[in-house]
């Protein structure tokens, strides 16, 4: 390994307060990874709270690792833990969180710079054991099912015990043996021993028993000039698009009181807090806490707001904490598309958010939406400027119009949608970059042709994992070929799908019912 890769983890180490670095002696090593960069993985309140809790738990030991640590990484860059500056191929566990299909490239790309066999099916004893969860692998593991020992399905928190039970004999323990233990816990998926039963979405009913917030102060991460607290999980609101508001039901909150605690603890070492949930404007408490965290000397910053309702408390706060752009997301520019979609919020309620924004003088307005949506019509696209063209008249300052294409998720509403065409998407946002030049607005697209990669990992099977494990150099710009080689289509998977057309992640159980942990006790 070149000396240059050790230095550079050992430089974003020293840089950051809080990591946790610990001798390997008796303790099972875990290599917890983010696919993506650095700054975008410590970004990530799911790393900081796995990192924190990880480590309290006897006989195991936990470091972090990234798809690049700052450069862009190059065929061959070794994939190293900051803590130790050791390969992930050398710990017992690679854990996995993964939170866009995206990511999915990464994750081969690291697993082969590691010289971690790529398919489960190819390790063998000694071979660290590859568990995979998040998000986007609890709505549909199937994509991954090739390269995953095991798949966590939901959030690990109600079963964390017990996986650390399993995870502490994985130096001990025969590979066989470990794949079975983990069978036996609830909302574990093993897609080599599985049975054929759909697998129970785990959730953690009381949020207080697990604070999660900032765990390492990372000046480098996005958002590295706050401290992050999750206040609330899922969404109640039923948008029919929306991963977020099926996949992490029941919609659940943080007692006011543990919020405060965090923040106590995190203005110790930062004068920002930044407040994470689905929508933080919905959190049922927002006019005490606003006002709670601003006496204690906090700044505040939010990881999304709702139009409505949307908390002039809430919006005077981000002003006076120094904040220069706020973000609304009418999703479609119609009201009758919103209907269609459930986003429930009307013209009227969208330029009021618009009013206040402008009566703070936030130097940046934002406003999200996709394209390509069911039933989705040319005189949408009108209404959408009509609507972008009244908030420029209430603003008076920069907007910014941020344009996504629409992609169909499992267990939506809309997870049978086809995905709108190629054509259809270029079509449209041409005609909307046309139609919104002459307001002098911003426009910021995503890709169309990551969109429809993403359409196609979002609703896979397991021929699109093995496509993805195929790829010697897996990229974007090569999976086209891959899909030809694989015998498949992007058709196949973009379409619509029939009422009783079994899909790929009834493997999930994604109802909201509880499971219950277990206990194990493995052969020593």
């Amino acid at each position: 390994m070149e000396w240059r890769h050790i230095e550079r983890a050992r430089r974003l180490l020293a840089s950051e307060r809080g990591a946790i670095v610990r001798d390997w002696g008796g303790q099972v090593p875990i290599a917890l990874v983010y696919p993506n960069s650095y700054a975008v993985g410590m970004a990530s309140l799911a790393i900081h709270g796995l990192y924190r809790y990880l480590n309290t738990l006897p006989g195991l030991v936990c470091e972090r690792a990234f798809a690049s640590l700052g450069q862009r990484a190059r065929p061959g860059d070794p994939v190293v833990t900051l803590e130790s500056q050791r390969s992930i191929a050398d710990l017992a566990v690679i854990a996995i969180s993964v939170s866009f299909e995206m990511d999915y490239f990464n994750i081969m790309d690291l697993l082969r710079r590691a010289q971690a066999p790529v398919r489960a099916a190819d390790r063998d004893e000694g071979d660290p054991l590859v568990l995979l969860g998040g998000p986007a692998v609890s709505a549909n593991p199937e994509p991954l099912a090739p390269v995953a020992d095991a798949i966590v399905i939901g959030e690990v928190e109600p079963i964390l015990e017990d996986l650390a039970a399993v995870l502490r004999a994985a130096w001990t323990e025969a590979r066989a043996g470990l794949l079975t233990a983990l069978t036996q816990l609830p909302g574990v998926y093993v897609p080599s021993l599985h049975d054929g039963g759909p697998v129970k979405r785990l959730w953690l009913a009381d949020l207080d028993a697990f604070p999660t917030s900032t765990s390492v102060v990372a000046p480098q991460a996005e958002f590295g000039d706050m401290y992050l607290i999750e206040i609330a999980r899922g969404c109640g609101r039923g948008c029919r698009f929306c991963l977020a508001g099926y996949l992490y039901r029941p919609p659940r909150e943080r007692s006011l009181e543990n919020v405060l605690d965090q923040a106590r603890a995190g203005l110790r070492s930062r004068d920002k807090i930044g407040l994470v949930a689905s929508a933080v404007s919905d959190y049922s408490r927002i006019e005490e806490l606003v006002p709670a965290l601003r006496g204690l000397g906090a700044r505040i910053s939010v990881s999304s707001l709702r139009v409505s309702p949307l908390s002039p408390a809430l919006v005077r706060a981000l002003a006076e904490s120094g904040a220069q752009s706020l973000t609304l997301a009418p999703e479609a520019g119609s009201e009758r598309l919103r209907r269609a979609i459930g986003k429930g919020i009307t013209h009227d309620e969208i330029i009021a958010a618009a009013r206040l924004a402008a009566e703070r003088r936030f130097g940046t307005l934002k406003l999200y939406f996709m394209l390509g949506l069911p039933d989705e019509e040319d005189e949408d696209i009108d209404e959408l400027v009509g609507l972008v063209r009244e908030v420029c008249a209430i603003a008076a300052r920069h907007v910014v119009v941020n344009v996504t294409p629409f992609v169909p998720k499992a267990h939506t509403p809309f997870q049978r949608a086809p995905m709108a065409p190629r054509e259809l998407l270029d079509g449209r946002l041409a005609r909307l970059r046309e139609l919104l030049r002459p307001l002098g607005v911003e426009v910021r697209a995503e890709s169309v042709d990551d969109a429809l990669i993403q359409g196609i990992l979002a609703r896979g099977d397991r021929r699109v994992g093995e496509a993805l494990a195929s790829m010697p150099r897996p990229t974007a710009s090569r999976w086209d070929r891959a899909l030809a080689q694989a015998g498949l289509t992007a058709d196949e998977y973009l379409r619509e799908r029939a009422q009783d057309e079994p899909l790929p992640w009834d493997i999930v159980d994604a109802s909201p019912r509880p499971a219950s942990a277990v206990r194990l006790r493995l052969r020593r």
